[in-house]
């Protein structure tokens, strides 16, 4: 055997035999094409609905994607047929309620089930399952645990059932921020004498901030758009919901679609705004997540 490809005991390889995978650099067309394609998939619903919007009746029953004139009366009649203002304050008020109580539950759980694996792997497959299942199914016991409480037809009643729906949800998104945590901060804290709740107090919600801030923005948007719950548990316009509230635009035997389209950009906005204004925390607590 021909020793004049074999290398000698102990030398380095040669860098040259080594094989070099190549980085293809993507071509700044592709770049660009790629970031319109997910910009049209993201925008081309918000524009139709912007469009339908300004559609007269027998425009939106053509199928044309843009009206040949614009027809801004859909806007105001849309605003006298349903107290839009009420319903969008409604739905503010009834995800911020339910953001908090659902933090409030999730973050302690959360911490409880990663640390200290509290009922096991049984007890985390059921909460997710319990996200997984159709919420009809929860409509019948949910419906006299308000009875029993008083809060059928009240906005602590329906924010109470949005943050118990959510909390599935809120203990897996933070879930991976727990575990992210290093265990010898927590083991320094418990040797100078910190319990349990100082802990997780003074340690865990800080160093997991960004998470509960993405967690709690989620799930008030969450409790923004629901609908089913809103229908059943809210019989005035004093205590209905948003997305309650654009149903009604459906009649016996028509529907302003006009109208209703217009009432869906309405109500996009105060959703759009808070997403503007915690968006570094959306971005910070998803980058914080995958790296950990």
């Amino acid at each position: 055997m021909s020793g004049a490809n074999v290398a000698a005991p102990g030398a380095l390889p040669n860098v040259l035999d080594t094989p070099v995978r190549r980085k293809w650099p993507v071509s700044p067309v592709l770049r660009w094409l790629g970031i319109a394609v997910v910009l049209t998939f993201v925008l081309l619903p918000v524009v139709y609905l912007f469009a339908t919007s300004l559609k007269t009746r027998d425009e939106i029953l053509s199928g044309a994607f843009w009206p040949e004139t614009i027809f801004w009366q859909n806007w105001p009649d849309a605003f006298d047929t349903v107290n839009l203002p009420l319903f969008m304050r409604n739905s503010v008020v009834v995800g911020g309620l339910s953001a908090l109580v659902t933090l409030a539950l999730a973050v302690p759980a959360a911490y409880s089930m990663v640390r200290f694996a509290t009922g096991g792997k049984a007890l985390y497959s059921v909460v997710l399952g319990s996200y997984i299942a159709p919420p009809i199914v929860a409509l019948l016991p949910l419906f006299y645990l308000l009875k029993w409480i008083n809060g059928i037809d009240t906005l602590w009643g329906l924010a109470l059932v949005h943050a118990l729906a959510s909390v599935p949800v809120a203990i897996w998104l933070l879930d991976s921020f727990v575990r992210g945590i290093p265990k010898d901060i927590e083991e320094a804290a418990r040797i100078d004498g910190a319990g349990h709740v100082q802990i997780l107090l003074q340690i865990v919600v800080p160093l997991i901030s960004p998470g509960i801030m993405a967690t709690g923005i989620i799930c008030l948007i969450l409790s923004y758009n629901e609908l089913l719950f809103a229908l059943v548990f809210t019989y005035q316009p004093a205590t209905q919901t948003l997305p309650v509230g654009i149903s009604l635009f459906q009649g016996d035997r028509l529907v302003n679609y006009g109208q209703m389209s217009a009432a869906s950009l309405a109500g996009i906005l105060p959703v759009y705004v808070v997403a503007l204004i915690f968006q570094r925390y959306l971005i910070g607590g998803r980058t914080q997540g995958a790296l950990k």
